[in-house]
């Protein structure tokens, strides 16, 4: 798992990105979080000497489709959505490893998991 696994717990994630922005993502995008064919959550992977890895979890809402047209674009939409706030997401993770001096991110491509699971890779890079 790696170094961080304990600090990288379920109530740590749920702190550093809330299942609440999910609805409020949908509500500035769509006008509506209902009309959200999705939920969003942070899942920790790994980590190595300088990065701590992560899953960006795209589950399908119930009666919804998760198209791949619907979340093939969405790191470039996250890289700078001002309520996903990957470099603020970036920033606590530094803040909880005790590594704030320089941080980097990156988010890798839209993987198909399942036609009920997309994910995006986030590596989040820290010296």
């Amino acid at each position: 798992m790696g170094q961080y696994a304990e600090i990288f717990n379920s109530d740590m994630l749920e702190r550093i990105f809330p299942a609440s922005k999910t609805n409020d993502f949908f509500e500035a995008l769509l006008g509506d979080a209902d009309d959200g064919s999705y939920d969003i959550s942070l899942v920790y992977k790994d980590d190595s000497i300088d990065t701590v890895n992560f899953e960006i979890h795209l589950n399908q809402r119930p009666g919804c489709c998760l198209a791949c047209n619907l979340t093939y674009g969405l790191p470039q939409v996250f890289s700078r959505h001002p309520i996903i706030n990957i470099q603020g997401l970036a920033e606590q993770v530094a803040e909880a490893v005790g590594k704030t001096d320089r941080v980097n991110w990156k988010l890798g491509l839209t993987q198909e998991r399942s036609s009920k699971l997309h994910i995006i890779p986030l590596a989040v890079t820290l010296s």
